[in-house]
């Protein structure tokens, strides 16, 4: 059944622009907010939609809104306007329940990927698409990293959040020592005392992990020493870096076909 929602100040308008602006309020309430004409029902694929809102400018481009499940609200576009994340906005917006992954199904010959505080949003988005795209089992984000559920992060990713497991660690070191522990090679990315990628053949049957740090700082010493092996991308010394999108992305295509 659709309702009509007609103020910027109604209790569920309020009550999803805080699931956009904090990371601890979606946490508290399992729940995030995401918006796009593209991004809402790609994102219906993998998680439960719990509340959506679109304008009638959004329902003429995509009236199969109305089949998506959930609690349905038609909103003007000055109630739109204040949902949005950014200044030209969809018209479309949907309250999803955050899916959740546990450490008990990492497993052996399982293909990962290991961020260590990987704050820009962009670079987040971006591995978690390539993740998907190369067929990996997973992601895992320290407690530094930007929130995959996070609006800027949700629209990088264009729904893979939902596509691939995401597991949240508070000890990024000890995760990636489970993971050994199960055969897993973790492989971390780093310039100094390390492999070029060119002479690292993608050959671990007990499955890899890739492991990337922030473009900044790189990894910690913690993260590094818990992984059992230290690659880099080989390159030409006209630039200085890659950013972590565009190296963990080359990482995770070179490392595709491991384990199964």
């Amino acid at each position: 059944m659709e309702e009509t929602i007609t103020s910027r100040e109604n209790a569920k308008i309020k009550y999803a622009c805080r699931l956009s602006g904090s990371a601890a309020f979606r946490q508290a309430e399992n729940a995030f907010l995401a918006e796009g004409l593209k991004l809402c029902p790609a994102l219906a694929k993998g998680a439960l939609i719990k509340v959506i809102f679109y304008t009638d400018r959004a329902l003429e481009k995509a009236p199969e809104l109305q089949s998506l499940p959930g609690e349905h609200y038609r909103i003007p576009e000055h109630v739109a306007e204040k949902l949005a994340d950014v200044g030209t906005n969809q018209g479309v917006f949907a309250i999803f329940e955050m899916p959740h992954a546990e450490e008990s199904t990492f497993r052996a010959g399982g293909r990962y990927l290991a961020l260590e505080a990987v704050q820009d949003p962009g670079n987040v988005g971006t591995l978690l698409r390539s993740a998907a795209a190369f067929g990996f089992d997973g992601v895992i984000l320290d407690k530094a990293c930007a929130s995959p559920w996070a609006p800027k992060t949700l629209r990088a990713s264009m729904g893979a959040a939902v596509e691939v497991p995401v597991w949240e660690t508070e000890d990024l070191p000890a995760t990636l020592l489970r993971l050994g522990g199960l055969g897993v090679t973790c492989l971390a990315a780093a310039l100094y005392h390390s492999e070029p990628l060119d002479t690292a053949a993608p050959v671990y049957p007990g499955g890899v992990c890739v492991v990337i740090g922030s473009e900044g700082q790189g990894l910690t010493e913690a993260a590094v020493a818990a992984c059992g092996k230290t690659v880099r991308i080989p390159m030409t010394d006209k630039v200085e870096s890659l950013n972590a999108g565009i190296a963990g992305s080359i990482l995770l295509w070179h490392f595709r076909g491991v384990g199964r």
